[in-house]
């Protein structure tokens, strides 16, 4: 192995392993958001499964190059904006004089499949993307504690037995 300022060189097989799975890690994972009100998963758990994008970039490319990608900053705003919109669906239903969370919209079940579970499909979906978001920041956030610091300036390789 050979290392360089302190860092493992990537492997390729790791990069065109991650770059092979990440598509299809987040198309299943938004595919799992939108159909949760109708099948097994919901917001969580697919929201859980696009911010596995962020540790597949992380383990490919390195922190630098991960956070080009995905900006916590944006994606710290982007968690807020979900959870505002979680609160504000569930408020609806006080707004209309029933309960908080209470399904409001499409009850008599006539507007078709995809949205017959009616409020509760847009709260998983607000769900999802305040996860999505909010687990990619989380999962930047602590693997930037692991990125070494970029003060060191030598490109001096050791090799390691």
């Amino acid at each position: 192995m050979r290392f360089k300022s302190g860092i493992q060189e990537r492997s390729i097989v790791v990069k065109c392993g991650a770059d092979s799975f990440l598509p299809f890690a987040v198309t299943f994972g938004v595919y799992i958001i939108l159909f949760g009100t109708v099948s097994p998963g919901g917001g969580f758990q697919g929201g859980v499964m696009v911010a596995s994008a962020a540790l597949l970039l992380y383990l490919a490319y390195g922190f630098k190059n991960a956070t080009k990608a995905l900006n916590p900053e944006v994606l710290r705003v982007n968690e807020a904006c979900g959870a505002t919109l979680y609160v504000i669906l569930g408020m609806l239903g006080i707004f209309l004089g029933a309960n908080f969370c209470r399904n409001v919209f499409f009850n008599d079940g006539q507007v078709g499949d995809l949205i017959s579970a009616g409020t509760i499909t847009f709260m998983g979906y607000s769900v999802g993307y305040k996860v999505l978001t909010g687990v990619g920041f989380l999962l930047l956030l602590m693997l930037g504690l692991l990125a070494p610091d970029d003060d060191e300036d030598e490109e001096e390789e050791v090799a390691v037995e």
